[in-house]
């Protein structure tokens, strides 16, 4: 019979988490990092907090895998704060470089927003990854499936990540160290991967636990 795959989430801090973890075997990341309203922290030291949690997550997997970021772009005393950008500079001064950028829409093309970004930004870079020539993921990805949570990713949108990883990073595990309810890990299940995710709020690390999507969802 086949072996159904399968999923850890840890309760815990990711940042020291990780620290202590090291590289893990066979996995790639596919996460999305808080942002400044969800952790407690100044701008300043967050900007710093942010630097670092990337520099993590690219070193937890082995240089010839991938680590993918969603990143929204958020909006502070009237200024715009590309975290798209932030992903890009951080990954590069960890010793990696951009395989893809992607956008994804959370709203229909020309809705207005009022200060909430539409978009979420989708960047995958690796050390000694490369980029396939063809590359089956559209550079706007017009419907990220659905939001199995306010901040979440879309389930389609997600799918697409793991594909990635899946097939072009040879990924045998998916690793999310700010899992939320385990949009990513569900996803990465229903794509028969195993999944390894953290989250802090215990709360939502029961939810992880148990989130299901099916396949016909992606």
């Amino acid at each position: 019979m086949p072996v159904e795959p399968q999923r850890t989430v840890e309760c815990a801090d990711a940042i020291p988490w990780m620290r202590a973890r090291g590289v893990i075997g066979g996995a790639c990341a596919v996460t999305s990092l808080p942002d400044v309203s969800e952790v407690n922290l100044a701008l300043p030291a967050w900007r710093l907090w942010f630097q670092e949690a990337v520099r993590l997550v690219v070193d937890a997997v082995s240089a010839e895998s991938a680590a993918l970021f969603f990143q929204s772009d958020i909006k502070r005393d009237g200024e715009w704060i590309d975290k798209g950008a932030m992903v890009i500079r951080a990954a590069e001064e960890a010793g990696a470089r951009v395989l893809f950028h992607k956008i994804v829409c959370r709203r229909p093309a020309g809705m207005l927003t009022y200060g909430r970004p539409g978009y979420t930004h989708l960047i995958a870079v690796s050390r000694a990854l490369r980029c396939p020539e063809v590359l089956a993921i559209p550079d706007v990805i017009a419907d990220a499936g659905e939001l199995k949570w306010v901040r979440a990713m879309g389930v389609r949108a997600a799918a697409h990540a793991v594909r990635f990883a899946q097939e072009h990073a040879g990924a045998r595990v998916i690793f999310d160290p700010f899992c939320g309810v385990g949009t990513v890990l569900a996803v990465a299940n229903a794509l028969g991967l195993d999944a390894l995710g953290v989250e802090k709020a215990r709360k939502r690390a029961e939810q992880a636990r148990r989130l299901a999507v099916t396949r016909a969802e992606l």
